[in-house]
């Protein structure tokens, strides 16, 4: 006898629809799987035989044959033992067949018959949606991330004997509800905050640019200079997520199964902040079956390279394709996948080898050329995707002893939250929505200099030996910093601001 139950799977962040069809014939006893298995999907025959087995439920003693369809995509993961379970009782005819067109089912079966969580359960209930299927069943730590998807029925099992008992209409599994108001209203405040942060204000500024204008920043300074303290409360005065945002970051943590049973949405943005002796494949995404990387998991965050000359070169030239393009692309012999990654790139790093050349204290013991090789790891064209330069001194004694501390980052967050809808109106219309984000010709539409500023920016690019790819960043940081004030032109003092980020730019530096 033949049935067929209603899966899923992911292809990279996506999911889409499965059918697995289920066969007894007369023979031998035997079990297959066809349909492009991968080894977890293979070993679902034992975790259902014994689930079935000790639930109470007959394996059937006949030859076993299940697809898989599509059968020429690669499956992977052991969401389809609940599936695989409820097909072989469906086949015995314990189960109607016409019970099973209505829902995708996805699960992974414990040997006692429990429910298990699975991967991606956000993207399987998107495509419950589409398929215009009537809704979901999947395990219970996995109900409130499905159940954002409110136009079908999310109905979370704890273990096979609930589902059958609800496909045979002897039970009922309850629909679970979230209210996505609730989830964004609720209070969001961050542990850390900018005025933890004693001294620095001028890298706090630039922290305030950069969250202002979605720009890539790095941070030169000698060790202990707080470097990355402060790159980890720059996601405290980012603007908050607004759904679609939080509806794709969390598509990403829930492909690589990083979403809290506890929380139906990632609602803060991400800081990632991965070691420097990551693969390339850590950092970009791979592997046989591609997965999103660390700068997938960033998305609409923070990625921090922190003691950025220290990571491989080749994995460092891996990341001018999503900081140019937004997204990544993995390409294996059988597949190609994107995964969006539009994150802000902060990097620190040591002015030399030691970490104290310039420092008024300590004497640097490096020689020039090891401070070359060293910078020299990073590089041009990377350094080219980087818009702010920001130097990081050692703080003060007395800066450190004060009690007085700089703003909140709630105040902060309020201003960068205003210069970000005056750049979402003025780009609207060319589909970007940050001063990174602009082209050529959106700089000579939107960044026109008057007289004095034309001469300003010719005399500090002659004077201090600014190379040409700062002539741009200049412009769009000092567009962003004209948004923060309001301004509808760029001023001069503008410029002069914006000129100094720029200083790994200068000549001998």
């Amino acid at each position: 006898m033949l049935s067929q139950v209603i899966s899923g799977a992911l292809l990279g962040i996506d999911g889409y629809k499965v059918e697995v069809q289920v066969d007894l014939a007369r023979g031998l006893p035997s079990f297959a799987t066809v349909g492009l298995p991968e080894g977890a999907v293979r070993e679902s025959k034992d975790r259902v035989k014994s689930a079935l087995k000790n639930c109470g439920y007959s394996f059937p003693r006949e030859r076993v044959t299940v697809n898989l369809a599509p059968a020429d995509v690669k499956k992977t993961g052991a969401g389809f033992d609940l599936p695989m379970a409820v097909g072989l009782l469906a086949a015995q005819g314990i189960l109607a067949p016409q019970l099973l067109s209505d829902y995708l089912l996805v699960g992974e079966l414990s040997l006692d018959g429990r429910l298990r969580p699975i991967q991606g359960a956000l993207s399987l209930a998107m495509a419950a949606r589409e398929a215009g299927l009537q809704g979901i069943i999947l395990p219970e730590e996995n109900g409130l991330e499905a159940a954002v998807v409110q136009e079908i029925a999310v109905r979370p099992a704890a273990a096979l004997p609930q589902v059958i008992d609800y496909l045979a209409g002897e039970d009922d599994l309850s629909r679970l509800t979230v209210d996505l108001k609730t989830i964004f209203d609720r209070d969001q405040a961050d542990h850390l905050d900018l005025n933890d942060v004693r001294g620095q204000e001028q890298v706090k500024r630039a922290l305030e640019v950069a969250a202002a204008g979605a720009h890539n920043l790095i941070m030169l300074g000698p060790p202990g200079s707080g470097k990355t303290m402060l790159a980890q409360r720059l996601p405290s005065i980012l603007p908050p997520l607004n759904f679609e945002e939080a509806l794709e970051t969390t598509r990403i943590y829930s492909a690589v199964g990083q979403v809290p049973p506890e929380r139906a949405l990632v609602t803060v943005r991400p800081f990632r902040a991965p070691h420097h002796t990551i693969s390339d494949a850590g950092l970009i995404g791979g592997g046989a079956t591609p997965r999103p990387g660390e700068v997938s998991l960033a998305h609409h965050g923070v990625l921090f390279l922190d003691e950025l000359p220290e990571f491989k070169k080749n994995v460092l030239e891996v990341l001018r394709q999503p900081l140019e393009d937004g997204r990544v692309t993995v390409s294996r012999a059988v597949m190609s996948l994107t995964f969006p990654s539009r994150f802000m790139l902060v990097a620190a790093m040591n002015p030399c080898p030691c970490g104290y050349f310039g420092d008024p204290v300590k004497e640097c013991l490096c020689t020039p050329s090891q401070i070359q090789k060293y910078r020299s790891r990073i590089s041009g064209p990377l350094m080219d995707r980087i818009d702010l330069h920001v130097e990081v001194p050692a703080v003060k004694y007395k800066e450190l002893g004060t009690e007085t501390s700089g703003e909140p980052s709630r105040i902060i967050r309020e201003r960068v939250k205003a210069a970000r809808a005056r750049q979402a109106e003025r780009l609207a219309p060319a589909g970007l929505f940050s001063n990174a984000q602009m082209q050529n010709k959106h700089l000579r539409e939107f960044c026109r200099l008057d007289a004095s500023g034309r001469q300003l920016l010719e005399t500090a690019m002659r004077r201090l030996g600014l190379s040409a790819r700062a002539y741009t960043r200049i412009l769009k940081i000092a567009r962003t910093i004209a948004d923060l004030e309001g301004a509808a032109d760029i001023g001069v003092h503008h410029l002069s601001e914006a000129i100094g980020y720029r200083s790994l730019d200068r000549a001998g530096r």
